[in-house]
């Protein structure tokens, strides 16, 4: 059994392991990140109905 091998072999596991949680760390924020400003949006469109409740309530159309 080469020890020097083994050693290099399970360095290289460890360091892809720590790429990948980076990864998915970063992933994960950019997903929060998103979902923060979906939740912005929401609650600036419900300011707006909450100012103008009449706004898009009726549709006038003509043929």
């Amino acid at each position: 059994m080469d020890i020097a091998g083994l050693s290099m072999a399970m360095s290289a596991i460890n360091v892809q392991n720590a790429y990948g949680v980076a990864m998915l760390s970063k992933s994960l924020d950019q997903v929060s990140s998103m979902g923060e400003q979906i939740t912005g949006m929401m609650d600036t469109a419900g300011m707006e109905l909450s100012v103008n409740p009449d706004v898009g309530a009726n549709i006038d159309i003509r043929i």
